[in-house]
């Protein structure tokens, strides 16, 4: 199972496309992650994203990885550890970018910016200082009507 974007030097099968499925509607199980998400259950997020990339042959799943690490990112801030926040939310918004504007109801652009947000208020913090951070700033997975995958 890819764990990233295909990169080979041939063409990309349609289904090897990062938006390929963008058009589909949210599945229950990314609804219920994403309402975690946006009540800070960032671990239960964490455990119902994972079984959901796990079954996930297609590359769809990276989707969710960034979800997950975005969380995971937030989760870190939340525990006090700067250097997992900073690391996690960075590496949550490289997972994402494939999948903007919108995918499967998620704004990603919106969730990037978000991410990017908080990442560069904890780093003009820094490590010493970043738990004044203003925890309005944590991130939200916002749902839009899904677009085609063109």
């Amino acid at each position: 199972m890819p764990d990233r974007i295909p990169s080979s030097r041939r063409p990309l099968r349609p289904e090897e496309q990062p938006r390929a499925r963008c058009g589909d509607p949210p599945s229950a199980a990314l609804l219920l992650a994403v309402e975690q998400f946006n009540q800070r259950e960032y671990f239960e997020c964490h455990e119902t994203l994972e079984t959901i990339w796990n079954a996930e042959p297609g590359v769809i799943r990276v989707l969710y990885k960034g979800i997950l690490q975005v969380g995971v990112g937030c989760y870190h801030l939340l525990r006090r550890n700067y250097r997992g926040a900073t690391l996690k939310l960075q590496t949550g918004v490289d997972y994402l970018e494939p999948f903007t504007p919108i995918c499967m109801g998620v704004d990603v652009a919106r969730l990037i910016a978000e991410a990017r947000a908080l990442r560069a208020a904890l780093i003009a913090l820094g490590p010493d200082h970043f738990t004044a951070v203003d925890l309005a700033l944590l991130p939200e997975v916002h749902l839009l009507p899904a677009l085609d995958a063109e």
